[in-house]
C-alpha cells in the first residue's frame, strides 16, 4: 500500500495549473475589419417586455441634413448625460424616460425609435407624456413614417378591433402562433400608423425581433412605394417619346433631303437625350424601390407571419398592393430601355442615311474642284505661253537696243536687224526652256510636300 501511495505521489497531479496560453501572432490589420465585424452586431433585437408602446419616425434626409442631425443628436445626448454616436456610427441607443430612444441612420433617411411602458393596459391608450418626440425634438428631415406600435398582453376580447379600418384591417400570427399582430396600415388623428402586437407566449427576444420586424416592414414598404410615384411622373414623358419616334419613323421613310434628314437627326437626338434625363433621374429612385422590396419580402418570411381564419393576412395585403407598384417600376425601366435601344437604332440609321448623302455631296464637289482645277491648268499654260512670247518680246527688244548701240560705237558687229532676228529663235526657246524648269520645279516641291 504504501509503494501504491509513493507511485500515486510521483505521478503527475491532475490538479497542476495550465500552461499559458501562446499570444496570438499580429498580423497587418485591413482598415475595414473593425467595420465588418461591427456590422453583423449592428441593429440588434432589443429586448422589449409587454406591456409596451413604441414610436417610430423616419425622415428623407441628405447628406448635409443627416450630418446636422448627427450634431443634434450628440448634443441631446450630452444634454441627458450620456455619450453620443460615434462619428462613422450609424447606430445608438440612449436610455430615455423608462426605456431606450434609437437612433439609425440609412443611406436617404434617418430613423428615431423611442420604446417605454406602456400608460394602460389598454390598446392605444394616451401617448406617454414624456416620450421624445416633443417640443424639444429637432426633426431632421422631412418626416415619411411615423408609427406606433403597442405590445400588450393577449385578451379574449377583441375591443382593439374598433381602432382600425375593416376594409384594410390585416390580422396574422407571428413566431408560431405565440402572438397575435394586427394593422390597417392607416394614419390616426396623430398622423401615425398603428400596430398591435397581443403576446400570448414570446420571451423578451421574441418581442424585440417582432416589433423591430414588424417597424422595417413599414418603413421600407414606404421607401418602396416612392418608385411608383416616380414611375408615373415618367409615363406621360415616356408615352410622348414614343409617339414622337413613330412620327418621326414615318418622316424617315419619305425623307430624301439631306438637309431633311439633319432635322430629322437632330430631332431625334433631342428625344434621346430627354429619355436618357429621365432614366438618369430615375433610376436611383427605381434601385433603391427593388432593394426595399426585397427587404419587406425577408422580414415577412421571418416573422413566420399565418394567417388568421377570417382576416387578410399582411403578406396578401402587401402582396396585392406592394407588388402590383413594383412590377409597375419594372415596367417603366423596361420601357425606357427598349425605348433606348429604338432610339439609338433610329439614329444610327439616319445618321447613316446622313453620312451617304454628305460623302455623294462632298463628291460632286471633288468632281466640281476637279473640272476647275482642270480648266485653271489649261489657263496657266495659256498665260505660260502668251508670257513666253511676251518676255520674249521684251528680251529681244532689249538685245536690239544694244546691238543698235554697239553698231553705233564702231564695234564690229553685223547690222542690228541681222541681230535681232539671229537672237529671236534663241531668246525664245531660252524663255520657253527656262519657265518649263521653273514650272517643273514647282510640281517636284509640290509632290514632296502635298500641305
Amino acid at each position: 500500500m504504501a509503494k501504491d501511495k509513493n507511485e500515486d505521489q510521483d505521478a503527475p497531479s491532475d490538479r497542476s495549473a495550465p500552461a499559458p496560453l501562446e499570444r496570438a501572432p499580429s498580423f497587418p490589420t485591413h482598415p475595414l475589419r473593425e467595420s465588418v465585424l461591427g456590422e453583423v452586431h449592428a441593429r440588434p433585437f432589443r429586448p422589449v417586455c409587454s406591456p409596451r408602446v413604441v414610436l417610430h419616425y423616419a425622415f428623407a434626409t441628405s447628406a448635409e441634413e443627416a450630418n446636422r442631425d448627427r450634431s443634434w443628436f450628440s448634443d441631446f445626448c450630452a444634454s441627458q448625460g450620456a455619450a453620443g454616436p460615434a462619428p462613422d456610427a450609424r447606430y445608438h441607443v440612449l436610455p430615455f424616460a423608462g426605456g431606450a430612444l434609437s437612433w439609425e441612420r440609412h443611406t436617404e433617411f434617418t430613423t428615431y425609435t423611442w420604446d417605454g411602458p406602456a400608460t394602460s393596459e389598454g390598446s392605444f391608450a394616451p401617448l406617454p407624456a414624456n416620450n421624445p418626440f416633443g417640443s424639444a425634438f429637432r426633426a431632421p428631415g422631412l418626416v415619411l413614417v411615423a408609427t406606433r406600435l403597442d405590445l400588450l398582453e393577449a385578451t379574449p376580447d377583441e375591443n382593439w378591433r374598433r381602432h382600425y379600418d375593416p376594409a384594410s384591417l390585416t390580422v396574422f400570427n407571428v413566431e408560431g402562433r405565440a402572438a397575435l399582430a394586427a394593422t390597417d396600415f392607416r394614419p390616426d388623428g396623430n398622423g401615425l400608423t398603428r400596430f398591435l402586437v397581443l403576446n400570448e407566449s414570446m420571451n423578451e427576444v421574441q418581442c424585440g425581433a417582432v416589433v423591430q420586424r414588424l417597424l422595417e416592414i413599414e418603413t421600407y414598404r414606404t421607401f418602396a412605394l416612392l418608385g411608383l410615384f416616380e414611375a408615373n411622373k415618367l409615363q406621360p414623358e415616356i408615352s410622348a417619346i414614343e409617339t414622337d419616334l413613330v412620327d418621326l419613323s414615318h418622316r424617315m421613310q419619305a425623307s430624301a433631303d439631306l438637309e431633311a434628314n439633319k432635322g430629322l437627326l437632330e430631332q431625334l437626338s433631342r428625344l434621346a437625350a430627354s429619355l436618357e434625363a429621365g432614366a438618369a433621374s430615375s433610376s436611383y429612385r427605381f434601385g433603391a424601390g427593388r432593394a426595399y422590396y426585397d427587404i419587406v419580402v425577408a422580414r415577412l418570411k421571418a416573422l413566420g407571419e399565418e394567417p388568421v381564419v377570417g382576416d387578410l393576412s399582411m403578406s396578401a395585403f402587401l402582396g396585392r398592393r406592394l407588388a402590383p407598384a413594383m412590377r409597375t417600376c419594372q415596367a417603366i425601366e423596361e420601357r425606357q430601355a427598349t425605348l433606348s435601344r429604338k432610339l439609338a437604332r433610329a439614329t444610327t440609321l439616319l445618321r447613316t442615311r446622313v453620312d451617304v448623302d454628305l460623302e455623294q455631296q462632298n463628291r460632286s464637289l471633288l468632281e466640281s474642284m476637279n473640272r476647275r482645277a482642270r480648266l485653271q491648268l489649261r489657263l496657266q499654260q495659256t498665260v505660260e505661253g502668251l508670257s513666253v512670247a511676251a518676255v520674249s518680246y521684251y528680251v529681244v527688244g532689249l538685245l536690239s537696243y544694244l546691238a543698235k548701240g554697239a553698231k553705233d560705237l564702231g564695234l564690229p558687229v553685223p547690222a542690228p536687224a541681222v541681230t535681232i532676228g539671229l537672237a529671236v529663235p534663241v531668246v525664245v526657246l531660252t524663255i520657253w526652256w527656262t519657265v518649263r524648269k521653273i514650272r517643273a520645279h514647282h510640281a517636284e516641291k509640290s509632290e514632296d510636300n502635298p500641305d
